[in-house]
């Protein structure tokens, strides 16, 4: 399982956040977006040394970088920008790596963090870059062309899924449970407006084919997520976390998270910007 994680981390790292940063137009993240490799590539190094002092100044070298880039939500907020739906699941977006890093730093160094054990700590990393960046990413753009009631919610409910998720790590797992209800709702309604998108004739090919298989694997990730949050909760059989690694996890990273990227990133080349530079 600890190399299949890392490879999905790694994929984060390196791919899924410098390609989430240049679709959402914003200028102001030009900069950080380009110096990420500089961060990132130690931190992909870090995942695949022992824990001790030279994976843990690896791993901090990626959590400067998440640091840097999470100082952007607080100064959006404070300029009031963004505090629309699909602006507030952008800030969601920008923070939620800076999460990922800490538990990165502490896993990194043998310690627990929180009262949790090295194997959740290395967990939240991967989680944080997909559930936390990617998919409140996404949300925000399908929000940005569906600005409906449905749009709206997309882009509320998973940040909002992804933060009580993140509370119920220390309250408890019914209220671990009841994030994961919200998230997956969030999730299934994003899986909808994407196959909505999907099935658009305006649409090549290529594009039609990564949105309606993101949307397809939403259905079958999210149901396993509620499977193991459910079955934490009420210690009804459920998922191991090396299946759900293999399974919720991948499909997830590359059903999902890559698919939909490379969708948008498809769409926004064939459609140029409109909107003054707010995409997302």
């Amino acid at each position: 399982m600890s190399a299949l994680v890392n490879a999905i981390v790694m994929l984060g790292m390196l791919v899924v956040v410098p390609a989430g940063l240049r679709l959402t137009g914003q200028q102001d993240l030009n900069r950080i977006r380009r110096l990420w490799p500089l961060f990132a590539v130690p931190g992909a190094v870090a995942l695949w040394l022992p824990r001790g002092p030279a994976a843990t100044a690896l791993a901090c070298c990626y959590a400067l970088g998440a640091v840097l880039l999470a100082l952007h939500a607080p100064r959006r907020a404070v300029r009031g920008r963004d505090l629309d739906p699909a602006g507030i699941a952008l800030l969601t977006a920008l923070a939620a790596p800076a999460v990922a890093a800490t538990a990165l730093v502490a896993e990194r160094s043998g310690r627990e963090l929180f009262g949790f054990d090295l194997g959740i700590l290395a967990l939240t990393v991967p989680h944080f870059h997909f559930a936390g960046f990617a998919a409140a990413l996404i949300a925000g753009l399908v929000c940005r062309v569906s600005d409906g009631p449905a749009g709206r919610f997309a882009a509320l409910s998973v940040p909002l899924g992804t933060l009580l998720v993140l509370v119920g790590y220390f309250i408890g797992d019914w209220a671990e449970l009841a994030g994961a209800l919200v998230l997956t709702a969030g999730m299934w309604t994003v899986g909808l407006l994407t196959w909505r998108m999907g099935r658009a004739d305006d649409r090549d090919r290529t594009t039609r084919l990564l949105l309606l298989a993101s949307a397809t694997v939403l259905v079958a990730t999210m149901l396993l997520a509620l499977s193991w949050a459910l079955g934490e909760a009420t210690g009804l059989p459920h998922p191991t976390l090396p299946w759900m690694a293999a399974t919720h996890g991948l499909g997830n990273a590359l059903g999902f998270a890559l698919c939909s990227l490379l969708a948008w990133r498809r769409i926004r080349t064939e459609t140029p910007d409109t909107t003054g530079g707010r995409t997302a």
